[in-house]
């Protein structure tokens, strides 16, 4: 018999038979009481419970309760994994070795997140390991929402007993093509509630001396710009609510912050610290490290009142994203670090998200 949840989530819930696979939900677990649930149909991350100062626990991602809310959710990307291009691809095409491909467009006039039916919207044969770890793994075919190559895709969730949650990525693929995935958690750091709370309380810390500006489609403009003396500089924390709605053109066009940071590395690929939150009222704190070059960092800006898991309701701005990951329109900005995998080479990236308490 299933142990019970401290989440409420229920197992059955998830079960089903979808695309002639089976999805289900998978439980880890450490010796702190933290538990993090997982299902297979997109690679979702349904729960995350942390204890705030006084031990008391709550969930702080967003998602659903069950499968079909899962696969029907207005939020199509809710806490899933992404891909094969997370972000977004401008115009959804892109050149490669002197040949065009034409991507799905689902974002404007742009390609998003792999697209309608991208990694988010696929079951994953999933492998539970042990307590605290779970292997998901996927084929993308051939020309997959026009991606081409066939990319073998395997994501390991692990979490540690320093309450890290540790995603680690590794692919191949038969022929180039272009790979960029990443995580899209939405945290509530306050815990997830009807309503759930505004997160731009969130104190936040983005280890970042440039951000990437982006046109009125969100497609980057090709610079790469310092965040002194901008609304994006959060090299020193303070509020996410600080400078959400300023006067500027980046911050318009974003309808808040939806843009990607360019980490501080003393190398590429090293991992290293990318961004911190810490939410003010119960002291629950998230940090996350990553070898990816950039963090997209998104302030929920689009919600309207997402009907969640157990009655929770997420409104706008009621989460932030932190999407580790390579810069957006890289298939089309050679200057930016290349997104492009060859037969032989192996795409690999970790991100860490660690949950704690502030004193």
């Amino acid at each position: 018999m299933d142990k019970t949840l401290i989440s409420g989530l229920k197992r059955e819930d998830f079960q089903a038979e979808v695309q002639g696979k089976k999805t289900d939900l998978f439980t880890l677990t450490n010796d702190n009481g933290v538990e993090i649930s997982i299902t297979n149909y997109g690679g979702t991350i349904v729960a995350i419970m942390v204890p705030d100062k006084d031990g008391k626990m709550a969930n702080v991602i967003q998602a659903h309760d069950n499968i079909n809310d899962c696969i029907n959710s207005s939020e199509p990307f809710l806490s899933t994994l992404i891909g094969r291009y997370g972000n977004r691809i401008g115009k959804g095409r892109f050149t490669m070795n002197g040949k065009g491909y034409s991507l799905a467009i689902n974002n404007g006039p742009n390609h998003l997140h792999g697209g309608p039916t991208g990694f988010h919207a696929r079951v994953w044969d999933a492998e539970q390991i042990n307590d605290h770890e779970l292997v998901l793994r996927y084929i993308s075919p051939y020309y997959e929402e026009g991606f081409p190559g066939e990319l073998h895709m395997a994501v390991k969730f692990s979490l540690t007993e320093i309450n890290e949650l540790v995603i680690d990525y590794k692919g191949t693929t038969n022929k180039k093509t272009v790979v960029n995935m990443t995580s899209h958690g939405f945290f509530s750091l306050s815990g997830i509630g009807n309503p759930t709370p505004s997160a731009t309380n969130n104190i936040c810390q983005i280890n970042a001396d440039y951000y990437i500006p982006i046109d009125e489609t969100s497609i980057p403009t090709g610079e790469i710009l310092k965040v002194e003396g901008t609304p994006f500089d959060f090299r020193t924390p303070h509020a996410v609510g600080d400078n959400i709605d300023a006067d500027d053109q980046q911050i318009k066009n974003g309808a808040g912050y939806d843009h990607c940071y360019v980490l501080n590395k003393r190398e590429p690929g090293e991992l290293s610290f990318a961004a911190k939150i810490v939410e003010p009222n119960s002291k629950r704190s998230m940090e996350v490290y990553t070898t990816e070059p950039g963090v997209q960092f998104y302030s929920d800006n689009w919600a309207d009142g997402i009907k969640g898991q157990q009655g929770a309701i997420f409104g706008r701005r009621s989460a932030l994203c932190f999407e580790a990951q390579h810069f957006p329109d890289s298939p089309n900005k050679p200057h930016f670090p290349s997104v492009f995998l060859k037969p032989g080479q192996i795409y690999t990236q970790k991100t860490i998200y660690k949950f704690g308490v502030e004193d």
